[in-house]
C-alpha cells in the first residue's frame, strides 16, 4: 500500500528540524498542518482497513483451528465406532487444514505488523498535529514580533541615515562659511593695497584749493596779502 511506503518518511520526520530550516516558519507551520491532517485522514482509513484485515485473518485462523479440533474429535468417534475408514478421512482433512494453518498464521503476523505500523503512524501524526496546534499561536506570535522588530530596525536605520545627512550638511555649511570669510579677508586686503597710492596722490591734488583762490580773486581779495601768506605757508612746508 502507498501509505505504508511513506511509513519510514513519516516516522523519521522531525517537525522541529523542518521549522528550523523553513524560510518562513509562519507559512511553513500552516502548510505542514494541512499536510499532516491530509495524511492523518488517509492513515485512519488505511488503519481501519488493515485492522479489519487482521481481524479477518485471525478469525479465519480460529475457524481452521476449530475445524482441525473437530476433525480430531470425529476421528476418535469413528474409531470408537470401529469405522477406521471414516477416521482416516477425518485425519486426512485435519492434515490438509494443518498446511493451511501455517499460511494463515503467516498472513496474521503480516496483518498484525501492518496494523502496528499504521497505529504508530496514526499516533505519530496525531502527536505532531497536537504539538503544532499548540505551538502555532506561539510561533505566529514570535513571527509577528520579529516582523515588527525588523520594521523598527529599518526605521532606526533610516533615522540614523538622516542624522548622517544632517551632519554632512553642517560640515558643508562650515566649509562655505570658511570660504566666505577667506574671500572677505582677501577683499579687505585688496581694498587696502589698491587705494593706498590713489589716496596719497589725491591728498596733494587739492584742486578745491585752486578753485577757492580763483573765487577769492574774483571777490576782490588783496592779492599781495594772499601771496605773502601763501609764500609764508610754502616756506613752512619746505
Amino acid at each position: 500500500m502507498e501509505i505504508l511506503k511513506r511509513f519510514k518518511d513519516i516516522m523519521t520526520s522531525n517537525i522541529h528540524a523542518l521549522l528550523d530550516k523553513a524560510e518562513d516558519p509562519e507559512k511553513m507551520i500552516d502548510q505542514y498542518l494541512r499536510d499532516l491532517n491530509s495524511d492523518l485522514g488517509k492513515v485512519k482509513s488505511e488503519t481501519a482497513a488493515i485492522m479489519a484485515a487482521e481481524k479477518r485473518e485471525r478469525r479465519e485462523l480460529e475457524e481452521i483451528e476449530k475445524e482441525m479440533d473437530d476433525m480430531q474429535r470425529y476421528a476418535v468417534k469413528a474409531l470408537e465406532a470401529d469405522n477406521e475408514d471414516d477416521a482416516r478421512k477425518f485425519l486426512q482433512r485435519k492434515a490438509e487444514l494443518t498446511e493451511k494453518v501455517a499460511d494463515k498464521e503467516t498472513a496474521v503476523k503480516l496483518a498484525a505488523a501492518n496494523t502496528q505500523q499504521m497505529r504508530q503512524m496514526h499516533d505519530k501524526l496525531e502527536a505532531d498535529i497536537g504539538e503544532l496546534e499548540s505551538r502555532r499561536s506561539e510561533l505566529k506570535g514570535k513571527a509577528s514580533v520579529a516582523k515588527t522588530q525588523k520594521r523598527m530596525n529599518d526605521f532606526t536605520s533610516s533615522v540614523d541615515g538622516a542624522g548622517e545627512r544632517i551632519s554632512a550638511f553642517d560640515k558643508m555649511e562650515q566649509k562655505i562659511n570658511k570660504e566666505l570669510d577667506e574671500a572677505n579677508a582677501m577683499s579687505e586686503l585688496n581694498k587696502s593695497s589698491g587705494t593706498n597710492i590713489k589716496d596719497l596722490t589725491s591728498k596733494y591734488d587739492n584742486e578745491s584749493s585752486v578753485d577757492d583762490e580763483l573765487e577769492s580773486l574774483k571777490a576782490g581779495i588783496n592779492v599781495d596779502d594772499e601771496l605773502a601768506a601763501l609764500k609764508s605757508q610754502v616756506g613752512k612746508n619746505e
